[in-house]
């Protein structure tokens, strides 16, 4: 069983010392209770909203993102990994505006912002392990690796993760390898096989997650998404996914083309 991480205490709208230190040491913190239970209900009705458009219009892409469609546990179709949902639901916009996001900018430095049109935009993953599903695990991989394939230098990046349901750490989930920030190039290329060993790690740690808790991860380090020992609804797991960024400014439209790395979502299964 992987060690635990403690949470640390809740974000208000600036960091503490403490905070800053854990997150420069470990390169990931756990924040509790970012939203309430009643907001997660609301967020979802939103995604769930934004599931219906797109089945109605039998969409695929999403400003150059593929669109992971896959089946819930009563074998109805649903989309597993939505991109730019943000920019899908007012709701959803509306929560990025909450001034505590504005906190974790120092983490990152000068020219740090909510990538709400960059990358990914904010990214809703949805697992859960059935049969039919097409989104149980992600095998070991970092974030900031996109970069390379984009021909660009690896800036600064976290990823700020949203949790809508409960994660007993017993039954899959987040993993990831404190202190991998730091690695060099190598390491961040070379540690591990992308997407294609899930494989425990002796030194990984994972989380004990409640609906409404806020998780952030540097870039650079490793993590996967460990297999559910479940199966069915008590399986499932929502995260939304929203990156902090530096650098040039590089929006997304729906010409943008579909980036390399996207063509492995095959591998994600």
């Amino acid at each position: 069983m992987a060690r635990i991480v403690a949470s640390s205490t809740p974000l208000g709208i600036k960091l503490t010392n403490e905070q800053k230190e854990f997150f420069r040491e470990h390169g990931v913190i756990h924040f509790p209770g970012f939203i309430s239970r009643d907001a997660v209900q609301e967020i979802w009705k939103a995604c769930e909203d934004i599931q219906a458009r797109w089945i109605a219009e039998e969409r695929t892409v999403v400003n150059g993102v593929p669109v992971k469609w896959g089946n819930d546990v009563d074998g109805k179709r649903i989309v597993q990994r939505f991109a730019f949902a943000n920019q899908h639901s007012p709701v959803l916009a509306e929560l990025l505006r909450d001034p505590r996001f504005q906190a974790l900018l120092e983490l990152v430095g000068p020219g740090a912002r909510l990538g709400i049109n960059e990358k990914d935009g904010l990214v809703v993953n949805h697992y859960v392990n059935t049969e039919a599903s097409k989104f149980t695990q992600m095998g070991w991989h970092t974030d900031s690796i996109r970069d390379l394939f984009l021909g660009k230098k690896i800036l600064p990046m976290l990823n700020v993760g949203i949790h809508l349901d409960d994660q007993d750490p017993r039954n899959g989930g987040l993993r990831l390898l404190p202190g991998t920030h730091e690695q060099g190039l190598w390491g961040m290329m070379f540690k591990k096989k992308y997407f294609l060993n899930n494989d425990p790690d002796e030194r990984e740690v994972a989380f004990e997650i409640k609906a409404g808790d806020l998780t952030v991860h540097d870039g650079r380090c490793w993590h996967r998404v460990e297999r559910s020992k479940l199966v069915g609804e008590q399986s499932r797991r929502r995260v939304m996914y929203i990156p902090i960024i530096a650098g040039k400014y590089d929006p997304k439209s729906e010409k943008s083309p579909t980036p390399l790395y996207h063509k492995f979502q095959h591998l994600v299964k």
